[in-house]
């Protein structure tokens, strides 16, 4: 009996991307307002939202389609491990991109997703993209930023108002053209638009950070391996909340997960 070769055919992904939104007591104008969002676009895609929240009641005002998903997990796992969940599935289902989306961002633009995805295509040393980030407003929000030193965040937090200008004009890199695209060290956690690929090699994000300083961690390691690109062709809108500034008990997060971080990546000095 002649020996027969076994052709392997390779299964296509249902979608060509999952976005995953970790939600926690959030308003419901924001939740409808960024559902409303992916629904304008024509591009195949799976949304997952995974609640934070220990009550659930979420169903009572929302019809989802059938390519959305509600993940209830009854307690508040933090921003990453959330996030995770719908990472693996996204490895799992050999999805090629994974966009991690917060609840308070909208856009107007029909082909944002699409734009984005063929951009990534014609750039395999992409492996990481942010869109340029607008205030409700219309004013930029300067959130590509560099690595951080100790200092950075010290003189953003208590620094002087003279003190805070002055450094955040290095930090958060207003000496480059915001309006070009460019390759950035660090990239904000409101729309980070990843290639699977690499979130697989980079094992997504590192679970000790419960909140804050999980997207200035997995952008670093996604530098590693691939490029990270601001991308001003595509605009989306941030409320941009700042809750550590508003709550004490938010403030003890940050400070914490920005320790685990410099401890982490040992660069405390």
């Amino acid at each position: 009996m002649e020996n027969q070769k076994i052709e392997v055919t390779a299964v296509k992904p249902k979608y060509l991307l999952k976005v995953s939104i970790v939600l926690y007591r959030n308003r419901r104008d924001q939740i409808i307002n960024v559902i409303q969002s992916l629904r304008k676009t024509e591009f195949t895609y799976q949304l997952e939202l995974i609640d934070n929240s220990l009550e659930k009641s979420f169903f009572s005002w929302v019809q989802l389609q059938p390519h959305e998903i509600y993940i209830f997990t009854g307690q508040n796992l933090g921003f990453g491990k959330a996030h995770n969940i719908s990472i693996r599935k996204s490895i799992e289902e050999q999805i090629p991109y994974h966009l991690i989306l917060n609840p308070d961002v909208y856009f107007d633009e029909q082909k944002i997703l699409e734009r984005i995805y063929h951009y990534m295509e014609s750039h395999p040393d992409v492996g990481l993209l942010t869109p340029k980030v607008l205030y409700p407003d219309g004013s930029t929000q300067y959130l590509c930023k560099r690595l951080p030193r100790p200092y950075d965040l010290f003189v953003r937090r208590f620094g002087s108002r003279q003190a805070k200008e002055k450094n955040n004009f290095y930090f958060e890199m207003r000496d480059k053209d915001y309006d070009k695209i460019m390759e950035v060290p660090s990239l904000s956690g409101c729309f980070m638009y990843f290639r699977t690929e690499v979130l697989k090699k980079i094992q997504g994000f590192d679970e000790r950070f419960f909140m804050y300083m999980e997207d200035v961690d997995i952008s670093r390691r996604a530098s590693q391996v691939a490029k990270n690109i601001h991308f001003p062709e595509v605009k989306i809108y941030h409320e941009h909340g700042q809750g550590s500034y508003k709550s004490k008990k938010l403030l003890w997060y940050h400070i914490r997960s920005v320790l685990q971080y410099f401890w982490k990546w040992s660069s405390f000095s």
